[in-house]
């Protein structure tokens, strides 16, 4: 249940530079949304068994708010960083869903400990934020181009395979970009 930190962006570099699919812009933004899915396990984990619900529309909408309030800054339109980071949080609750179905179903996989949301967590999901946003703003012109959802998705399996993602990780990682792209 680990974080993995920087599960592709330059290893896969390295390792696939000669990609024609991929697009190297796309690399970190990838990578950290890989991570904020994968921190989910820990959301999961603080909530498992309290009477805290994997929906927090308050917690949801400080962040969705705080995104559009910054996104001008980067050069970014406020609705489709919004549109971003709704996947982002929607991605998330995917893998606390399948997490609490499958602790339910084997309660021996259940983790140890419970982790402290407020002081482990949450700052971990506020970095990976501003790190996205930012990705956001310095891969606009990768995003805009005809080409961004080929090269995406491709991006989006290597980072997937570099990871070791399951399939509930994998498929929560093409949620949470697929707002990624945009013509506008």
């Amino acid at each position: 249940m680990r974080l993995r930190v920087l599960c592709a962006a330059s290893l896969l570099l390295a390792v696939l530079p000669a990609t024609a699919s991929a697009s190297p812009g796309l690399w970190k933004l990838t990578d950290l949304a890989a991570q904020r899915v994968q921190i989910a396990d820990k959301v999961a984990a603080a909530k498992f068994g309290t009477p805290s619900p994997i929906d927090d529309p308050v917690r949801e909408q400080q962040i969705l708010d705080s995104m559009a309030a910054k996104a001008p800054g980067l050069g970014l339109d406020a609705d489709g960083a919004v549109r971003f980071f709704r996947d982002q949080i929607e991605a998330n609750k995917v893998v606390q869903r399948g997490l609490y179905a499958r602790w339910t179903e084997h309660p021996g996989t259940r983790p140890p400990g419970r982790p402290d949301l407020a002081t482990e967590v949450r700052p971990v999901i506020d970095r990976l934020n501003a790190g996205l946003l930012a990705e956001l703003g310095s891969t606009r012109d990768a995003r805009t181009r005809r080409s961004c959802d080929v090269r995406l998705a491709v991006t989006v399996r290597l980072v997937d395979a570099r990871c070791g993602l399951d399939r509930l990780h994998s498929v929560a990682l093409g949620e949470s970009v697929r707002s990624a792209c945009s013509r506008a």
